[in-house]
This record gives structure tokens, sequence and C-alpha cells, in this order.
């Protein structure tokens, strides 16, 4: 798994990068903005999304292939990467680097049900 260091996603980047790692095969813009429009609510239009995908080429998230006149975009980072890149930047700004921090800041902003406890410490009994 290469390190990632890359630029932030925003919110709606992320709703875009989450319709392209569902899928197994690269996504046309149209492919993209109807699922997305689909899954999240939105009514975004065909330019929007596009901004949205030259940033994250830009950003080094995707990459694209021409075939004919349609371009089809395919992520270089995977979900799971990503995915850890955010924890990591949680843990720090949250736990104050320690993930028992975050943790505990978590679960007093939520609120935990006897249930939610015991599961976390079995999660946990498992790690040993």
């Amino acid at each position: 798994m290469k390190k990632i260091d890359l630029e932030e996603l925003t919110n709606c980047e992320v709703l875009v990068m989450k319709v392209i790692w569902s899928s197994a095969e690269a996504m046309s813009i149209q492919e993209i903005l109807r699922a997305a429009n689909a899954a999240y609510g939105k009514d975004w239009k065909v330019q929007t999304v596009s901004t949205f995908l030259g940033k994250m080429v830009k950003k080094g998230y995707l990459d694209m292939r021409r075939q004919g006149r349609t371009f089809f975009y395919y992520p270089l980072v995977t979900e799971k990467e990503y995915g850890r890149q955010e924890i990591k930047k949680c843990v720090k700004l949250w736990g104050g680097g320690k993930i028992s921090g975050m943790l505990a800041a978590f679960a007093k902003e939520q609120g935990l049900t006897a249930e939610e406890r015991r599961e976390i410490g079995g999660l946990l009994d498992e790690l040993d």
C-alpha cells in the first residue's frame, strides 16, 4: 500500500469518490452523475460533476482514460487508503494523537449504549 499525503477532499468530492469506489469498472461522467444524484439526493448537473472530477484528478485521487469521445474515471487511491488517512487525521486532531483520546471524545459526544460498550470491549479483546 502506498502512503498517501494528498490535498484534502471536499465533502462533495468524497461523495463522488464513494460512487467511483463502489464500481468495479471505470465510470463515465454520465454514470457518475446518475449514481451520485440517486445515492445522495443531489440535483447536480454535468458541469458540476465535471468540476469535481477535474479537481480530484489534479489532487491525485483519480485518473482518466479516453475511449472514443468519452472519458472514463478510475481511482488511484482506494477507499481503504483514504479511510485510514482520515482516521489518522481524526486521531491527531480530536484525540491528541492517541486513539483512546479520540474514542473517548467520540463516545462522550455520541453516547454509548450498554450493548455498544460490550461490543467495543469484545472488539478490543479480539485484538489481543
